[in-house]
């Protein structure tokens, strides 16, 4: 992905936060700021690095430092996009990020100057029916809003070009692929824990899509079986997630067998690699390995193909007490993920497998919940991804 998106690296990038900023005060707020972002200016072609002037927030408005952001699957569709309503140019991607706030807008009362915060494109306004409850993460109130080319609230846009003021629009209501962004505050989360930056900005997609899916959505009990189709950063995420929840058989399914060593840190029990099946289907052999087929099959690919081998691969249902469940990570983001309560419990849910050692990781919710922690499994936002590669030259 690195060689067709110049620019980018798999490095993480963090930057100095001003003191300014740490003392709760910015002196650029409430005036324009000019910094460099990666601009998109044709559909495919590589972004350009541009000096651009990002407008003071207005009401209900976050201005965010980015400090870290990553790559998704996601950027790179809309990077390709040459045709239709979403084919919009120019325009600054990127919507997996963990920054510092700048400096906020009239009404906002969430975060302040100094609050290091994840911008993400799931709105969530913390008052309607649905994003108070615990089954489901899509807000009412702003469900008819899906974050455009412009603001949220107004459609207007906070960036554009100094050399002569053109305008340049937002993606998915982040565009972290710039020094400062400007974002509504119901796609803000703030974060307390010290998670470093390079994996707090995996928080906001992928993440929480892998960790959500086998945690809230399929919720996964323990000596079940699971079975994942790609071991991408979803991937990763469910075995994690199923291994927190006690799966006592992870399979991870995938065509490069690189990744079984690397599955294994992240709980994968057995690997199989479908080119090595010969004419037995995939379905076969993993109801071979889990003695009639996975109580929980994870399809976190995103093509019809696949997920009907996980389909297959799934445990008939024989009796009332007999179950199995198939979850497309792919349509994660219209489901649960990682959602129970308040956005700011989002770094306590990562908490066990972002920062602790390994001996912590091997404890169950049960023990954790029992040393006086508090494990809340955030209402964040939640999308497909299949890779991280972390920005950076061009946020110094």
């Amino acid at each position: 992905m690195s060689s067709r998106l110049p620019g980018l690296a798999r490095t993480g990038v963090r930057l100095p936060t001003s003191s300014t900023m740490e003392n709760g005060a910015s002196e650029t707020a409430g005036k324009p700021i000019k910094c460099r972002a990666a601009v998109c200016r044709r559909a495919g072609e590589p972004l350009v690095m541009e000096e651009i002037q990002v407008d003071p927030p207005k009401a209900w408005e976050v201005r965010i430092k980015i400090v870290c952001t990553s790559i998704c699957h996601t950027d790179v569709t809309f990077w390709k996009m040459d045709s239709g309503p979403f084919a919009v140019f120019p325009r600054i991607l990127g919507h997996e990020a963990v920054g510092v706030v700048e400096s906020v807008g009239e009404k906002v009362e969430e975060v302040k100057a100094g609050d290091t915060v994840l911008p993400v494109f799931w709105s969530n306004c913390e008052k309607c029916r649905d994003c108070e409850s615990a089954k489901g993460n899509a807000c009412s109130v702003f469900a008819s809003q899906t974050p455009g080319p412009g603001m949220q609230r107004d459609g207007t846009g906070r960036f554009s070009a100094v050399k002569d003021g053109e305008a340049i629009h937002h993606f998915l209501g982040v565009s972290s692929f710039s020094e400062y962004t400007v974002v509504d505050v119901v796609h803000v989360v703030k974060i307390s824990s010290p998670i470093p930056v390079d994996r707090a900005c995996l928080l906001s997609c992928g993440v929480s899509t892998g960790v959500g899916g086998a945690w809230k959505v399929a919720d996964v009990e323990q000596g079940s079986s699971v079975v994942i189709f790609g071991l991408g950063v979803v991937g990763l995420a469910v075995a994690e997630g199923a291994r927190l929840r006690g799966a006592s058989k992870i399979v991870g399914v995938d065509l490069n067998p690189d990744k079984f060593e690397l599955g294994k840190k992240f709980g994968v029990t057995d690997f199989v690699n479908p080119e090595a099946c010969g004419e037995k289907p995939i379905s076969e052999v993993i109801k071979e390995i889990t003695d009639g087929g996975s109580d929980y099959s994870f399809e976190c690919i995103g093509l019809a193909s696949v997920m009907a081998d996980a389909f297959n691969s799934s445990r008939e249902v024989s009796s009332s007490s007999s179950f199995s469940l198939t979850f497309s990570c792919f349509e994660a983001r219209f489901m649960d993920g990682l959602s129970d309560r308040a956005n700011h419990d989002s770094e306590r849910a990562c908490e066990p497998y972002l920062m602790r050692d390994r001996s912590l990781k091997k404890k169950s919710k049960k023990e954790f919940e029992s040393q006086g922690h508090e494990f809340k499994l955030a209402k964040i936002p939640v999308w497909c991804n299949f890779g991280k590669i972390v920005l950076q030259h061009f946020m110094f």
